[in-house]
């Protein structure tokens, strides 16, 4: 199919383009900015006058179950996201290669969101024995991961990352000190002693970023650290990277927004892991996030049946759908931080992608057509009718939040058009 999209403002941070340009698409690709190649017909064009043209959004934090791939990818889809990271606890958990080549198989068959699974660390997360790394490396899995499960074991989790430096993996390590969160429900503070909750301190990430960077240090190898939550995480993260660790790390869009104070109503959709914590923590995440120290931000999709939400705030599940709302969140997030768009762009763009290591956010010509159209300065008020994603989760429940996706293309298919 050849699509134009004409008239459009096009940002593209990875190329440093922001200008007035038409995009045109053809086999799937990329096939010209600006002037249209000779004897050119178009199959179908977009009037992005007033629009913004970027490259499809990178979400690094996406998790899928089985039975709900296809409405998570059409979610993914209606929020402009083209390329998603899948943590391995799916259903079965991802931890040999059959189970990866059936879950890319059947998201190839969706032709939506381009899904890039995580391996599993240890066989079914058990934090115990290592999985087959190499096997599942082969199979297509660009990282291993313990998902929000802990590895309690030092001796393992030295071993796993020796293992990962010899063949060059990337670890995605989620840091929790397991015995330090066991039985919290909040952050460790003043919020949660007022309202009763079981608390969990902020030392349950610092010490595990430090027993993680001990143990790079000495292998090398390369390390993600995933939802990172509090200022001093922040501030160990910036010193390993001053020192040269191959180290990198991602904050969730929802830590940039709400803090614990946020929770005094007990809604169980405010439950989240990590926990919302300090406004000290926010400002640090977010000044963490503007100077490089956090790479990209992740909406840390966490979809849940409508009975795990509705029982006390402790005993919720944690997690929140938040796949289709980045866009309009980090767009938020720009407005409140004072960000440039395209340096908030390049944080669900290019940014993640360099992290992940993969081939997507840009629009060079000859890349892949992922492409994501929207309007920033039009609202959307947010629904449970509204949502696409099979979970209904979200803390942002009855809020007007700016952005809404026009058209979304993964690999020159119209993977979701708003009707007109």
């Amino acid at each position: 199919m050849k699509i134009a999209i004409r008239n459009g403002r096009l940002i593209d941070p990875a190329n440093h383009v922001d200008q007035v340009a038409d995009v045109f698409i053809a086999a799937g690709k990329i096939a010209a900015i600006g002037s249209a190649p000779s004897d050119w017909h178009s199959n179908k064009e977009i009037n992005a006058q007033g629009l913004i043209v970027a490259p499809g959004l990178v979400d690094l934090s996406v998790h899928v179950k089985r039975g709900t791939l296809a409405t998570e990818l059409a979610a993914a889809a209606a929020g402009g996201v083209t390329s998603i990271v899948c943590p391995p606890d799916t259903d079965p958990v991802l931890d040999e290669p059959g189970l990866v080549d059936m879950l890319r198989m059947r998201a190839n068959a969706q032709h939506g969101a381009h899904l890039y699974p995580l391996g599993a660390l240890t066989k079914a997360l058990g934090g115990e024995q290592l999985a087959e790394l190499s096997k599942l490396a082969q199979a297509g899995c660009i990282g291993f991961s313990q998902a929000d499960a802990a590895i309690a074991d030092t001796q393992v989790l030295w071993r796993a990352m020796q293992y990962a430096a010899t063949f060059g993996f990337t670890l995605w390590l989620r840091p929790e000190d397991p015995y330090l969160s066991r039985e919290g429900a909040a952050h460790d503070g003043e919020v949660s002693s007022r309202l009763g909750l079981n608390g969990i301190p902020s030392s349950s990430e610092t010490v595990e970023i430090s027993r993680i960077i001990e143990i790079s240090r000495g292998t090398n190898v390369k390390c993600h650290l995933s939802k990172i939550s509090t200022a001093r995480g922040v501030e160990m993260i910036r010193a390993a990277k001053r020192e040269g660790l191959p180290i990198t790390a991602d904050v969730s869009i929802h830590h940039l927004h709400l803090t614990d104070i946020d929770i005094g109503h007990f809604n169980p959709n405010f439950r989240l892991s990590p926990p919302l914590r300090s406004l000290r923590d926010r400002d640090g995440l977010i000044a963490g996030l503007k100077d490089g120290t956090l790479d990209c931000v992740v909406s840390d999709h966490t979809p849940r049946p409508r009975e795990a939400k509705q029982v006390p705030f402790g005993e919720a599940a944690p997690g929140a759908t938040a796949v289709e709302l980045l866009l309009s969140l980090v767009l938020r997030l720009a407005e409140s931080a004072k960000l440039d768009l395209p340096d908030a762009l390049a944080m669900i763009g290019a940014r993640a992608a360099k992290t992940a290591g993969i081939a997507a956010g840009t629009l060079s010509v000859g890349v892949a057509a992922d492409v994501c159209v929207f309007d920033a300065g039009a609202y959307r008020h947010i629904t449970e009718a509204s949502l696409k994603s099979a979970g209904k989760n979200t803390p942002f429940m009855g809020y007007e939040l700016p952005g809404v996706v026009r058209a979304t293309i993964a690999a020159g298919h119209i993977a979701y058009e708003q009707a007109s």
